[in-house]
């Protein structure tokens, strides 16, 4: 018996570190991914930092998809993340995204943060099947457009101290009175 399926199939990756070989294929997926892209440049500048870390799913031999990712004293946050045109909704974004995850602890880093454009509505509808949730509303926050962004936030399900929440309830508090 056969079923009609609608969902494209899953595609398995393998994750691993970004090394200067995988630059070619990453610049041309975030060429086709952003309007507003990185260049190798911004690409070579932001991993020259300590605390910045690039991350690929590979599928075979071919790099389809991307991840740029700060540590914190007490989070992670994406800087960028993309996934080539042709491998988008087969999971790799997916994959990308509980590897981050399993890289948190009760501990130490319980929360990863990101901005999105106010107009990625695919980024946003992502993130959020992923478990992320909008914070608040950046105003201006691209400098290359104007446009407003998004923060979103994943926190582990036993993150009991959030300095976002605490501050937006300080605020609704003296609305209410």
């Amino acid at each position: 018996m056969s079923t009609n399926r609608t969902e494209k199939e899953q595609v398995r990756v393998h994750i691993r570190w970004m090394i200067r070989r995988d630059m070619p294929e990453v610049l041309q997926t975030e060429q086709e991914s952003f309007e507003y892209s990185w260049t190798e440049e911004d690409f070579l500048r932001c991993l020259r930092q300590r605390n910045c870390i690039g991350m690929v799913a590979e599928q075979g031999e071919k790099v389809v998809g991307f991840m740029i990712y700060e540590l914190h004293k007490n989070k992670l946050h994406i800087l960028n993340f993309a996934v080539n045109p042709c491998f988008r909704r087969l999971g790799v974004g997916s994959q990308m995204v509980a590897k981050l995850i399993s890289k948190l602890s009760s501990h130490r880093r319980t929360r990863i943060t990101l901005e999105v454009r106010e107009t990625n509505l695919d980024a946003q509808l992502f993130f959020r099947k992923q478990g992320f949730r909008a914070v608040r509303v950046l105003r201006a926050f691209y400098e290359d457009s104007g446009e407003d962004a998004y923060l979103l936030q994943y926190r582990l399900a036993d993150d009991t101290g959030d300095d976002f929440e605490d501050s937006i309830n300080r605020i609704a508090q003296y609305e209410e009175s």
